[in-house]
């Protein structure tokens, strides 16, 4: 071989090894809408304003949340940019600004909408331009539904499975007591009377002697609330948002009634219910739960919860750190930073979906026992609650962690 062939030879090669090395490159980083080397586009909906505001604290949270990981270099060198619009829970509008942050922000995802109904209305939309809309704040079942909404996942126990928890429990220690159930009227209060007529089944009619529906824009639930004790029941369902279920909270006690009362996890909190409606008013309340309560002593040498709370002091100081609403804010941007951390260069949508479709983790601010699982044919990731009890001060979890499935 001579002298020019063996450099022809070894150009070939090296050419050929930085065309490999080009190529590898290449497939290491895959990017979707909304990603490049230095940013990751992230999109949301809040009510900042309106009936629903008592979330808000989630979206600001969660802002604080991703600006503390962009101070500390970002996901895999990458910084959260993070597009948060209010939608003043009002479903209308949640969809005017979903497609604000698909068509002109062109986001990577959809995270951590809040509200069923405004969810529900752009669900359809979402899913037909292929854009992951998870973490979704609600638990109807319409979001665990892979066969038909495959970019579309909860981030909260499924309202059915909760209320089948409650019927349970009413069926072991009040089998001969009657109920009234208070509800949204929506596809969430609609899945809760679901799960309880599926739990009762045929005695459904005979326990349940009324249900009431309440609407978002109601200044007050306290009609219901006179007419449900009107029906004498032996027990009171409280399925309301942390608004409405204080103001039901208090009724009861205005009127001297005093029923058993169950409230729903959602409203499940020391700050924005129990303390509205009054301690006094709210003793013996019983619930089920996922989340540890900041506000309760049983968790204040918690690892998890000083840590939160360093960080709500450093990066949130106006927050209000006892809040469910924050706490719940803190773990779902916690274990979004997780997933996308297992994205590692793989930002692709389908990617996002295909860790999303096998979690399987603990998040340290939910109670211990507590595991995160999903499947391809699984899009429920919080299966297990904590029965609980509020005895004044804080809600006392009795008994172990129960699976709703």
């Amino acid at each position: 071989m001579t002298a020019r062939m063996r450099w022809l030879e070894a150009f070939a090669v090296s050419g050929f090894v930085i065309a490999l090395g080009s190529a590898s490159a290449v497939a290491q980083k895959k990017y979707d809408v909304g990603v490049t080397d230095s940013e990751i586009k992230i999109g949301n909906v809040m009510p900042y304003s309106g009936p629903g505001s008592a979330y808000a604290a989630i979206g600001k949270t969660e802002a604080a949340y991703f600006k503390m990981i962009n101070d500390q270099g970002g996901i895999n060198g990458r910084k959260i940019n993070f597009i948060s619009y209010d939608d003043s829970y009002n479903p209308p509008k949640t969809v005017e600004q979903v497609r604000r942050l698909a068509e002109s922000d062109e986001v990577y995802v959809l995270f951590n909408i809040v509200g069923t109904a405004g969810n529900s209305a752009v669900q359809k939309y979402l899913n037909q331009k292929k854009i992951p809309h998870i973490f979704i704040s609600s638990g109807a079942a319409r979001f665990d539904d892979p066969e038909q909404y495959p970019w579309s996942m909860a981030w909260w126990p499924g309202f059915k499975n909760e209320a089948r928890i409650y019927a349970k429990f009413i069926q072991e220690h009040y089998p001969s007591k009657t109920i009234g159930i208070l509800y949204q009227n929506d596809d969430s209060g609609r899945d809760y009377l679901a799960g309880f007529h599926e739990a009762f089944g045929p005695d459904a009619s005979k326990k349940i002697r009324l249900e009431l529906p309440y609407e978002l824009t109601s200044p007050t639930v306290d009609s219901q609330v006179v007419q449900i004790k009107a029906a004498r029941v032996d027990i009171f369902i409280n399925l309301g948002t942390p608004k409405f279920a204080a103001q039901a909270i208090k009724k009861i006690a205005d009127l001297g009634w005093k029923p058993i009362q169950f409230l729903s996890n959602a409203a499940a909190s020391t700050a924005s219910t129990t303390n509205a409606a009054g301690v006094d008013a709210s003793r013996d309340i019983i619930s089920a739960v996922y989340l540890k309560d900041a506000a309760d002593p049983q968790w204040k040498d918690d690892e998890a919860v000083k840590e939160f709370r360093a960080f709500m002091s450093k990066y949130y100081p106006d927050g209000d750190q006892e809040n469910g609403t924050t706490v719940f804010g803190y773990g779902a941007a916690k274990a979004f930073v997780q997933v996308l951390g297992q994205c590692g260069d793989n930002l692709t949508r389908d990617n996002i979906m295909k860790q999303m479709s096998s979690l399987d983790l603990k998040i340290d601010v939910y109670f211990p026992g507590i595991r995160i699982k999903t499947s391809p044919t699984d899009y429920s990731p919080i299966d297990q609650l904590q029965m609980v009890k509020f005895d004044g001060q804080r809600f006392e979890p009795f008994g172990s962690i129960i699976d709703s499935k």
